[in-house]
């Protein structure tokens, strides 16, 4: 379920709130492969079917960045922010990678507001993102990603 917010009183409102979970989403090996191609990171444990059975993780694994990457796909589907020209990616305060997302696994994003503070022209809100992965014990990704809303 999308949390519609109006304005950046609207975000203040919901600092320290759990906004939900994004819908299921298949990390698929053709994915995994793309990103290989599109950033030259073809190391085995990625796209090496064969030689990854036998690896530490039994099966393929997505690379973080591209788990990170899935972001501006996964975060609109839990957070909206009306009433503001535009929101901009600032960037990111922290990012962990504390277990493996395996080829063909499903995963979600839940996301909570962790601070909003006034900047010039609008408010800069930090949000903490965990992505984790169906029926696993640790999340995928921790990040704590960085908007900034003008109005």
């Amino acid at each position: 379920m999308t949390v519609i917010i109006n304005g950046i009183d609207g975000l203040k409102e919901k600092v320290g709130e759990h906004l939900g979970y994004s819908e299921w989403f298949e990390m698929t090996q053709d994915r995994i492969n793309r990103f290989a191609d599109a950033t030259g990171d073809h190391q085995w444990i990625h796209i090496d079917l064969e030689r990854a059975k036998s690896g530490p993780f039994g099966t393929t694994i997505a690379h973080g960045y591209l788990t990170l990457s899935l972001l501006p796909t996964l975060l609109p589907q839990i957070l909206q922010v009306q009433g503001v020209t535009m929101g901009v990616n600032y960037g990111t305060n922290k990012v962990r990678f504390p277990a493996p997302v395996p080829s063909g696994s499903e995963l979600r994003l839940g996301a909570t507001i962790a601070s909003v503070t006034e900047i010039t022209g609008g408010a800069q809100a930090a949000i903490d993102a965990v992505i984790e992965v169906k029926s696993a014990s640790k999340p995928s990704l921790v990040a704590q990603v960085v908007f900034n809303y003008y109005t």
